[in-house]
């Protein structure tokens, strides 16, 4: 892991500003002598610049995107707890951590904070550009910031802007963090009960009803309580608790909320046709989180664009888990096929 630190003031969308930031990052393999075996993987709303590590089976040696073929780098977003500036990092203007004073961020703000790293790393060109959900909006905003930087696209699981639904999932999950008391408190630890609430409300609009069924339905038919589901519930809350906090949640669900490539670009429509990268766009089909429509929508709208769907029981999940099906569909795409990073 390495670490690019910013030191200028950083303007952010808002109108507020960082007096310098951190970014964590992770790079695999090695830039070739032409400089064009780039791939750069925008990771989603709770994982981290291990890109290798969450999306195993995608990434890794033998893998679609190879460390003895491709440069990989994958950068810990601004406002995430794994190693970049966030809520609990110092912030120079005070010499105490932001905890609540942490500045909103969106998108760009943290597409903006990528770029800059892209640039301390004397890439100038990106070869493919891929990521999924959150990371699937920033590869978007990424591609139509630097149309001329992000040569190939691949979008899986997200949207050009994010959805009323969406946003209500996001305040659902918020409302159960503010609804812990010690969430008022400027502490390291604030707001981790409601955390574990929230990832289990989040939980129901990652996953689909069928893997429900499939993998927590009691064969116990005389049970009155203490179900395979609530245990599930209840794992998977803590398992966040226990890697991530409150802060960062607030912080990185905010941006996801404000995601809209039109804004202040004359709509969606207008801005998805800035995106000169040839462009796979891959939706799930029992997603009801990001409904395939949206994926439809962007690939209608974005210059350049093919559209694919694949069936799995994971629902949202499915652009992490369903790793061969992404594979078959890369492979199969002439034009990345065709790309040098793949010779």
């Amino acid at each position: 892991m390495s670490t690019f630190a910013h030191q200028g003031v950083y303007s952010l969308e808002s109108g507020e500003s960082l007096h310098g930031f951190n970014i964590e990052y992770k790079t695999l393999g090695k830039l070739n002598s032409k400089r064009n075996n780039v791939v750069w993987v925008c990771h989603a709303l709770t994982a981290n610049a291990e890109a290798d590590d969450w999306w195993e089976g995608l990434i890794g040696n033998g893998q679609a995107i190879d460390p003895a073929k491709h440069f990989i780098v994958c950068a810990n977003m601004l406002g995430s707890c794994y190693g970049s500036t966030h809520a609990l990092s110092i912030n120079p203007d005070t010499q105490h951590p932001y905890y609540h004073n942490f500045p909103i961020l969106t998108n760009r703000d943290i597409v903006g904070a990528m770029d800059l790293l892209r640039q301390h790393l004397s890439i100038e060109k990106i070869q493919v550009c891929i990521g999924g959900s959150m990371g699937g909006q920033q590869a978007i905003e990424w591609a139509i910031i630097q149309p001329d930087v992000i040569e190939n696209l691949v979008l899986l699981a997200t949207n050009a802007r994010h959805s009323a639904w969406g946003i209500a999932f996001n305040e659902s999950q918020r409302m159960a963090i503010e609804n812990d008391h010690s969430w008022q408190q400027p502490t390291p630890t604030a707001g981790m009960a409601g955390l574990k609430v929230a990832r289990s409300i989040a939980l129901l609009s990652y996953r689909h009803y069928g893997v429900y069924k499939a993998t927590q339905t009691d064969q116990d038919t005389s049970k009155l309580e203490n179900f395979r589901a609530t245990s599930y519930q209840e794992y998977q809350g803590k398992k966040l608790q226990k890697r991530f906090n409150a802060y960062a949640y607030w912080t990185l669900s905010k941006a996801m909320d404000s995601h809209n490539v039109g804004r202040g670009r004359g709509g969606e429509k207008a801005a998805l046709t800035r995106i000169k990268a040839r462009t796979v766009v891959i939706g799930v089909d029992t997603d009801v989180l990001f409904p395939v429509s949206e994926q439809k929508f962007l690939a209608a709208h974005i210059p350049q664009a093919q559209y694919y769907e694949i069936q799995s029981l994971y629902g949202h999940d499915g652009f992490l888990i369903e790793t061969s099906k992404i594979t078959d569909i890369i492979q199969q795409t002439n034009y990345l096929n065709n790309t040098l990073i793949y010779n």
